[in-house]
């Protein structure tokens, strides 16, 4: 890593070297093509508005901050097991460098399921936004973080007119305006800095007040079991998005379940 870059930027660089072999390899006009055959999307936000926590359940291999966290050789099976213990939606890493997904884990896992899937990646084209329908995501992540100026407001646009539900993710309160800014329904805060890999359990409950009730919040990283539910919880949290706890519990079902329907007020 140069002396200027960050975790976040080094991710990036990779990401975009890899969408440009694929972009070689089927144009964006043939993948936009493809949308013909893929299914209608899913819309997840009655059930992340409805009573109680919900919890957005990751296939996640490893990750650049702990290294391998799961096998994971049956995204299939994971994915039925997080469905069964009432998931609100699956997320499914795509990135292949740092966190060694795929978008064939993806579409595994649409195969399975019928809960909506998060495209979870580093979005940074449209082109991908457009892959992740073709593959039958119904969720996108846009990282603020990694968007610039009017390139955030562009994707999102195309990700809403793909019939994408769009998680934008922010870190500091500078992301939280500008998410907030371009109506996102959807906002994740994410206590992991990007930058530096540190997590700061603190982030959610300072950034939480920043947007608007009408926005659905979710809390992002860190969160080990119901009582970390709880506390976001009673931070202004709708939802939860989960990956190491769950790939390594050994009990996902059970596990998802636990943290689902936890409602403000209950302390650990």
């Amino acid at each position: 890593m140069s002396a200027h870059s960050t975790v976040l930027d080094e991710i990036v660089a990779g990401v975009r070297e890899d969408l440009a072999a694929r972009e070689a390899a089927l144009p964006l006009a043939e993948l936009r093509a493809m949308l013909a055959d893929a299914p209608a999307p899913r819309d997840p936000m009655p059930h992340l508005r409805g009573p109680g926590s919900s919890v957005i359940s990751e296939v996640k291999r490893r990750s650049p901050s702990k290294g391998d966290l799961a096998d994971i050789p049956d995204p299939a099976a994971l994915a039925r097991e997080y469905a069964a213990g009432g998931a609100a939606a699956i997320s499914v890493l795509t990135e292949r460098r740092r966190f060694g997904g795929s978008l064939e884990d993806l579409r595994e896992v649409r195969a399975a399921v019928d809960t909506p899937i998060l495209r979870k990646d580093f979005i940074v084209t449209e082109y991908q936004l457009v892959e992740a329908r073709a593959a039958g995501a119904d969720l996108a992540l846009l990282i603020v973080a990694s968007l610039p100026g009017e390139l955030l407001t562009r994707l999102h646009d195309t990700a809403r007119e793909l019939g994408l539900t769009v998680l934008v993710e922010v870190h500091d309160e500078e992301e939280t305006e500008r998410a907030v800014e371009l109506g996102a329904e959807l906002v994740g805060v994410n206590a992991r800095n990007l930058k530096t890999l540190a997590v700061d359990p603190a982030t959610f409950g300072r950034l939480a007040p920043l947007v608007p009730a009408d926005r659905v919040l979710v809390a992002e990283s860190g969160i080990t079991g119901p009582a970390d539910v709880a506390r976001y919880v009673d931070e202004g949290a709708r939802a939860v998005l989960v990956g190491e706890a769950l790939v390594k519990d050994g009990a996902p079902r059970e596990a998802v379940a636990a943290m689902t329907g936890l409602t403000t007020g209950v302390k650990s």
